[in-house]
């Protein structure tokens, strides 16, 4: 009756973005840009990820907090001028649509600027429900977010399953008791095996999501 997405590597392809930004804040700050290629796998870690790649700082450093706020002020001014929905994504979220099946998202990212993507790509009709970061206290791995994104699409947990590019939302889903695909064409670091996710399916392109929403009964789930 739902899927809850992933929005970062998942549904929507934003490594670019980011990373221009975390290049344009180091410019400010007289040091040399990154290469997209050597940061894209770490974008789905969001802001921590990129500051530690660009300043060597952690969220426990004095300087973290300016540094965070700087590149989220940069990057609210440059959400999506490369952003773009993965090949294929449009046609999945259509269908769900026109079969009756409520999506929605479910990210680490701000609420207001995952709402200022979603509009821009013209998704905002069809969403059920969009969770960020900083809705809640609590966020992925928590199972809170999806658990109130279910409570605000009224449907109950058992009845969704959580589509995602990180550990945190296959422990997620699976703390809030409903199925999860793990996507591995999203920004999954190098040390991370999918594998290990131990998700219901592993999925290489979204397009082969149709296959398990609509010829699969996802009855292993309860098994």
């Amino acid at each position: 009756q739902l899927v809850l997405f992933d929005f970062d590597g998942t549904i929507a392809d934003t490594a670019r973005d980011m990373i221009n930004s975390l290049n344009i804040l180091l410019a400010e700050y007289s040091r040399d840009p990154i290469e997209y290629g050597e940061l894209r796998d770490y974008v789905s870690n969001g802001t921590p990820a990129l500051l530690k790649h660009g300043f060597g700082c952690s969220p426990q450093d004095a300087n973290y907090e300016n540094l965070k706020q700087q590149y989220l002020a940069i990057y609210a001014h440059n959400l999506a001028v490369h952003t773009h929905l993965f090949e294929g994504t449009m046609s999945i979220l259509k269908r769900c649509v026109e079969s009756g099946i409520k999506w929605g998202i479910v990210t680490n990212k701000p609420e207001q600027l995952t709402r200022r993507i979603v509009d821009f790509l013209q998704l905002s009709d069809n969403v059920s429900c969009v969770v960020g970061g900083d809705t809640l206290e609590q966020r992925k791995p928590d199972p809170e977010p999806i658990l109130y994104a279910c409570q605000l699409a009224g449907v109950d947990s058992s009845c969704a399953i959580m589509v995602g590019d990180s550990w945190r939302d296959i422990d997620a889903g699976k703390a809030a008791g409903m199925n999860t695909v793990g996507v591995t064409y999203g920004y999954i670091p190098p040390e991370d095996n999918p594998l290990e996710w131990h998700a219901d399916h592993l999925i290489h392109s979204i397009s082969e999501l149709e296959q398990i929403l609509w010829h699969n009964s996802l009855a292993s789930h309860s098994a």
